[in-house]
This record gives C-alpha cells, sequence and structure tokens, in this order.
C-alpha cells in the first residue's frame, strides 16, 4: 500500500476496532447490571407488526432475532413523585431486548411466550432477558470482541507499518 492510503486505513481501522470494543464492554456492562439491579417481571412476546397496525407478513415472528416484548412495569416511587411522596403509576411497555444478535429466533420466544426480564426503573424501554431465558449471547460477544480485537490489530498494523518508515 502507498503511504497515505496505508496511514488513513490504519487510522479508519484503529478508530472503528477501538469503537466496536468499547460498545462491547458498554454492552456487557449495561446487561450484566440489569440483570442484577434491574426490576424482573414477567413479559409476553408479541408478533411484530407495521406503525399502522397491520401485520406485514410476518405472523410468527420469525424475521426479527430480537423478539419484540409487552410488559407493564411496576409501581414505584420515581424522580415525578419524590417531590410529592406518591408512587408513579405502572405503564405498559413494548421493546426489545439488548444482547440479541442470533441469525434465527429461538423457538422458546416464539409469539406469545411467557419470559423473564428485567428492565431498568429510571428507563423502562431498556430491557434484558433473565438469565435462562433465552439463548446465550456469549457467542455473539465473543464474535463482536475479536472483530473489534483484529479490526484494531491490524489498524495498528497499518499505522506503525507508517510510522516505522
Amino acid at each position: 500500500m502507498e503511504t497515505p492510503t496505508a496511514m488513513s486505513a490504519g487510522v479508519v481501522l484503529t478508530f472503528f476496532g477501538g469503537a466496536l470494543l468499547l460498545w462491547c464492554a458498554f454492552e456487557l456492562r449495561l446487561r450484566h447490571h440489569l440483570r442484577r439491579h434491574g426490576v424482573s417481571v414477567s413479559a409476553r412476546v408479541v408478533a411484530d407488526g407495521d406503525p399502522y397496525g397491520e401485520p406485514y407478513g410476518d405472523p410468527y415472528g420469525e424475521l426479527d432475532s430480537a423478539p419484540l416484548l409487552s410488559y407493564s412495569t411496576l409501581p414505584s416511587v420515581g424522580l415525578a413523585g419524590a417531590a410529592t411522596g406518591e408512587a408513579t403509576r405502572s405503564e405498559s411497555v413494548l421493546a426489545r431486548p439488548r444482547g440479541i444478535t442470533s441469525l434465527r429466533r429461538p423457538v422458546t420466544l416464539a409469539p406469545g411466550a411467557i419470559v423473564q426480564v428485567s428492565y431498568d426503573a429510571r428507563r423502562p424501554s431498556r430491557v434484558v432477558l433473565a438469565t435462562g431465558e433465552a439463548i446465550s449471547a456469549l457467542p455473539s460477544d465473543i464474535f463482536w470482541a475479536l472483530l473489534g480485537t483484529s479490526t484494531l490489530a491490524g489498524g495498528l498494523s497499518l499505522l506503525s507499518s507508517f510510522l516505522a518508515k
């Protein structure tokens, strides 16, 4: 590679690999925190639909590997009720859990299934599946971490070859 091309490719690959590794670390920490400190509730897997409420050819919910979950938050004393000391009301939430990147949705997450989830009390749309509910996210986490590490290593090697000249 020519020198300017190697330098620009090295910068891009280093930036992308570093950003991907930071994203992986953030996601792992967030999911771990939600599983330990989140509010546990039961959620129902619902079939996806378009914004107008019509099913769009996916009645079995197989197109998106992350299932759409419907659950109600538990009433709690939040920031809105802190001044008056009143509990906030529960609300119904539709959200997709974090950490699902497999190509096919597991059979246990078919529409209509009931699963255990943990959500963040401050941001109820931030939700993860309970530990034993679905497929392990470990293979996809390893894939993204290896991709980030190899991209970072490739970028650093291109930058070092540029700096060595």
